[in-house]
């Protein structure tokens, strides 16, 4: 992120925060008076993230990121061959054997 995405940043959620509306003369103005300078278009972008989204859920989402598209679980069939539906189930039915824990030996750590 540039210094001029950050600082856009900022100002929405400054005036997100005071309830004051968002638009890009006030981000504009907030970033000013922080002495940063940024490209022109940052502000107005900002501003029209703001109106068509809801700055709560930006920021309770901000971790989430893009990620990748779903990975498609249907197997595709070899040339001339045929593959079973019910295999991968039966592969997800399998338990792992139950490792042995101290305690079924009699000591721990704090005996």
């Amino acid at each position: 992120m540039s210094s001029g995405e950050v600082a856009c940043s900022y100002a929405t959620m400054i005036l997100h925060d005071d309830g004051i509306p968002i638009t890009a003369e006030k981000i504009a103005t907030l970033v000013k008076s922080a002495n940063v300078s940024v490209e022109s278009y940052w502000p107005s972008l900002f501003a029209k993230l703001a109106e068509k989204r809801n700055v709560d859920d930006l920021i309770m989402n901000v971790g989430s990121g893009g990620g990748a598209a779903p990975v498609a679980s249907a197997a595709t069939p070899a040339a001339g061959g045929t593959t079973s539906a019910a295999a991968p189930a039966a592969e997800e039915k399998k338990e792992e054997p139950k490792e042995e824990s101290d305690d079924d030996m009699g000591f721990s750590l704090f005996d």
